[in-house]
């Protein structure tokens, strides 16, 4: 028997790119090998990648911490007090919740072991749990991985991608478990409206059921749309946890930054098993997020430019034949509806052949994504440079549309 057949089945399936060709952006090296040849990437949820972009706030403090030695060593497993303190203030000033960092905080290694942490101690085998379709990959994969069963929920282009109840209704059965969400939606970029919000989670209390809600983009909402916080509506707060990340609003990816909070019977279990399944964040990370939680004109001028880097995407892609994209609503994101100009695949292949750009096809967010391409439209630090690599999608997209009679 091959090492390979003594796989968990849960985790056989997975593709690293070593022996198949794998498309997506974050898995293997192909991504890497594709920049070497002068490709560039828009792929990556990243803001302002590849340019330098720590705040000169950010860098002095760090720098200090390195001066004095301290981030050769640990920081506790649950995250360092006075990052919790930093980010309890954030959250109540953002929610309106009163949060004790001591109880209801805990920093994790970003966002994305923090959803997988967040479902841990629910999960068991079999049990249920609704994801909206379209959605961040990993929440299609996670329950997986923990031997439940994720049951897609899709989510309509022509609604909006807002969540209608009755598509929840129709899939709740005896086992379901849990409800997972992307809020605001990557990738649509979506904000889910009072009243749908509401519906939602008026239908999960009389479940008796789980919320986690992934909030990666919370802190980027655009044209003044109301953000509704689900921990903060009634009967949520004991039932749901949050992850949310500084990569996004603050632009430190590479910090590997992300937090969840939640009600205290909650957190009491997270804070026990943190030292085992997340081990403890990066000591220098964590000085260097205090300080940027604590520079509000930092986190001021990066909405400012994400919001003038949407408007740019938008003036570049919206009008071209063929495509149908609306006005991004959150975050670093754009969602084109490609499929008039042929299948994704198509669509990514020649961006990469043509334009030497490298996109997100649209099937690993979901079945409702088929059709479609996101592009991480807040890469790069200049306007200008972000520019050029959307007029060259522009001008590949145009051509494909005039190969189909559509300009």
């Amino acid at each position: 028997m091959g090492i390979r057949e003594k796989l968990n089945p849960r985790f056989a399936p997975l593709q690293g790119g070593l022996f198949l060709n794998v498309t997506k952006a974050d898995v293997g090296e192909g991504t890497g090998n594709f920049q070497k040849t002068g490709g560039d990437v828009m792929a990556w949820a990243d803001p302002f990648y590849p340019d330098p972009a720590i705040p000169e706030s950010v860098k002095k403090a760090m720098m200090e911490a390195l001066e004095s030695g301290i981030p050769a060593h640990y920081t506790m497993p649950i995250g360092m007090l006075e990052l919790r303190q930093a980010l309890a203030q954030h959250i109540t000033e953002a929610t309106g919740l009163p949060i004790d960092p001591s109880r209801n905080v805990i920093v994790t290694p970003g966002s994305d072991s923090g959803l997988l942490y967040a479902m841990m101690p629910f999960l068991n085998e079999g049990d249920e749990v609704m994801v909206p379709d379209p959605s961040y990959p990993s929440n299609f994969l996670n329950p997986t991985l923990l031997g439940a069963v994720t049951v897609p929920v899709p989510l309509r282009e022509e609604d909006n991608y807002q969540p209608n109840i009755e598509e929840f209704r129709k899939r709740l059965t005896p086992k379901t478990k849990m409800v997972l969400i992307t809020h605001p939606n990557n990738p649509t970029t979506t904000v889910f409206r009072r009243e749908a919000m509401e519906e939602l989670c008026r239908f999960i209390v009389e479940n008796d059921l789980i919320l986690v809600s992934d909030q990666a983009f919370q802190d980027h909402i655009f044209d003044g749309i109301e953000f509704v916080h689900p921990a903060a509506l009634p009967g949520m707060w004991e039932r749901t946890l949050t992850v949310c990340s500084i990569s996004k609003g603050i632009g430190l990816s590479g910090f590997r930054i992300g937090y969840i909070y939640a009600d205290d019977a909650i957190m009491d279990t997270l804070y026990g098993g943190a030292v085992n399944v997340l081990g403890a964040p990066c000591t220098l990370s964590s000085i260097g997020a205090i300080a940027a939680l604590k520079d509000k004109q930092h986190l001021a001028n990066t909405f400012t430019r994400l919001e003038r880097r949407r408007r740019i995407a938008y003036e570049k892609l919206h009008d071209i034949p063929g495509v149908n994209m609306a006005m991004p609503e959150s975050g670093i994101l754009s969602w084109l509806n490609i499929s008039q100009l042929g299948t994704e695949e198509e669509v990514c292949a020649r961006l990469q052949e043509e334009a030497r750009i490298l996109v997100n096809q649209g099937e690993p967010y979901g079945q409702q994504g088929k059709g479609h391409i996101r592009i991480v439209t807040a890469c790069f630090a200049s306007d200008e440079e972000a520019g050029q690599r959307l007029e060259r999608i522009r001008r590949v997209l145009w051509k494909m549309a005039e190969e189909k009679g559509l300009a």
